[in-house]
């Protein structure tokens, strides 16, 4: 057993088993306990809920990989979509044409890069930690969205927006081929680009990175700036799709977005980990979200199953590691 564990880790690489091993599991288990579990409806209601999640996961994936967080994702997400609500309303509302909303997309990414710079320029010069960057900013900004909505919600946009976040292209939802657009950039970043390799190099080992000759602030300031931008993204997505924009919109999705690197692979102390890994990761999930939906659980319970998970998995990470020195 122990061997084919390693010629599996040999052939996918090591990031890649747990994901798989567990979405075996979740398709076994759901196929026999929800007769509707292998159906189209099932498959394609994970696709249109994959892509919110899927988003905010991609903009925690890079801060983690240089060993540090991001707890402001929703909170940049939903800022950036009140930049976009706002330059719609200011421009007819409902009446709004597509210049509008053009220029609405690149101001609202443009105020989620600016969240993440902030944060990096924070952590890159004063050496704070991470959580704490990124805990005050995203207290300042649910402060400053409760501010300028009144604790309520924007609404009223032109109806072409619904095309975003509930059309299709070949059957395809249109939020879906946008997150893959970018799981596929996150990947070319992570592997290609000398930006990817300086972040796994500050994950593992940021001073020795410095004495490198890598400009590890620059770094740590585009990782933010990066993770922010990605957030506006999944604003966007998250307005198009609720027709409306709210504070606390993708509140709970803070820490499924922390599992879902976890469950990929990625290894929380930074320098370790693919985008590959967690999209099947994400697909796991909600997986797992959708077969006890048809079993008639609510998303309570769904969410408690995702915390035994994140259990779990840190349970056989760590028989896997006494194993492998044992056989050492």
């Amino acid at each position: 057993m122990t061997g084919a564990i390693e010629r599996m880790r040999n052939v996918l690489g090591a990031e890649m088993v747990g994901p798989l091993a567990a979405f075996v599991v979740v398709m076994i288990i759901f196929a026999f306990a929800a007769p509707n579990f292998l159906s189209a409806a099932t498959f394609g209601s994970v696709a249109s809920q994959l892509p919110e999640l899927g988003l905010l996961t991609l903009a925690m994936l890079l801060p983690i990989l240089t060993g540090g967080l991001n707890l402001a994702i929703t909170f940049t997400a939903n800022i950036a979509g009140l930049t976009l609500a706002w330059v719609l309303k200011s421009q007819g509302g409902v009446d709004a044409g597509v210049g509008a909303f053009v220029l609405g997309t690149v101001l609202a990414i443009g105020v989620g890069a600016l969240s993440g710079l902030i944060m990096g320029l924070v952590i890159a010069y004063t050496k704070a930690h991470p959580i704490l960057v990124s805990l005050s900013m995203m207290i300042f900004l649910r402060g400053l969205g409760e501010f300028l909505t009144r604790g309520g919600d924007v609404s009223g946009f032109p109806p072409f927006l619904a095309l975003i976040g509930y059309g299709s292209i070949l059957g395809v939802p249109v939020p879906l081929l946008i997150f893959i657009g970018c799981v596929l950039i996150w990947n070319v970043l992570l592997t290609r680009m000398k930006l990817g390799f300086s972040t796994y190099m500050i994950g593992s080992n940021i001073e020795a990175t410095r004495y490198s000759g890598i400009n590890t602030r620059k770094v740590l300031v585009l990782v933010y700036a990066l993770s922010g931008a990605m957030c506006a993204v999944a604003g966007i997505i998250m307005l198009a799709r609720f027709n409306s924009v709210r504070v606390g919109h993708g509140e709970s999705y803070l820490l499924i977005t922390v599992l879902a690197c976890f469950l990929g692979g990625v290894i929380p102390f930074g320098g370790f980990g693919r985008v590959i890994p967690v999209f099947i990761a994400l697909i796991v999930l909600q997986l797992l979200s959708s077969g006890l939906n048809l079993m008639g659980a609510n998303q309570h319970l769904a969410t408690a199953v995702w915390g035994i998970l994140m259990i779990t998995v840190m349970i056989l990470r760590w028989l896997a590691g006494k194993i492998r020195l044992f056989n050492t």
